[in-house]
């Protein structure tokens, strides 16, 4: 009992000395880069075409969707996406932000037509219209194979955007997978 009593008393003269402590101000939320703000450029509501090259030699799918970008905090862009592929629904999000630690934009992607979640690291080139961002992952052509992937975003204006996939071969040549133009609506 008088230990009980004891740590009692300890906890109400502990908080009667906080109570007296000067208020501390609570810390400063960062606030987006200049990085950051450059994302802000993919917000909105987009229309796309796309050509796909399953097979050299072979003529390219084609595709068209849609895209929502949503900007979340100035930090990050969230991107929803859907379309049709093989006769079969197309459906992605992306995420894009800026890691000021490791000064590079940073990234995810995943889709309804295969479970692998691809990670982005990139940078923004001198001229502030084109977003390189590489990863590595699976090519649906030699499953269980990992292959580098490079996808750029090129912005012509504020209302398109162009969009090349490539990966890298075995022989270490890029290899155009993917293109495509976004229009803003």
């Amino acid at each position: 009992m008088k230990s009980a009593l004891r740590y009692t008393l300890a906890a109400i003269v502990l908080a009667g000395l906080c109570l007296h402590l000067p208020a501390q101000e609570a810390p400063q939320m960062p606030k987006p880069t200049k990085e950051h703000e450059w994302l802000q450029k993919f917000v909105g509501n987009w229309s796309s075409e796309t050509s796909i090259q399953m097979e050299p030699g072979k003529p390219p799918l084609k595709a068209q969707g849609t895209e929502t970008v949503k900007s979340l905090g100035g930090f990050w862009i969230v991107s929803e996406g859907k379309s049709e592929m093989m006769g079969q629904p197309f459906l992605f999000n992306l995420t894009l932000g800026y890691d000021a630690d490791a000064k590079a934009y940073t990234g995810t992607w995943v889709d309804s037509m295969n479970g692998y979640l691809w990670r982005y690291s990139g940078s923004v080139d001198a001229s502030g219209t084109k977003l390189t961002l590489e990863s590595e992952g699976p090519c649906p052509m030699e499953p269980g194979k990992m292959f580098k992937f490079k996808e750029v975003t090129e912005f012509k204006s504020d209302t398109e955007r162009t969009f090349t996939s490539s990966m890298q071969g075995t022989d270490g040549k890029w290899v155009t997978m993917a293109t495509g133009v976004s229009k803003k609506k």
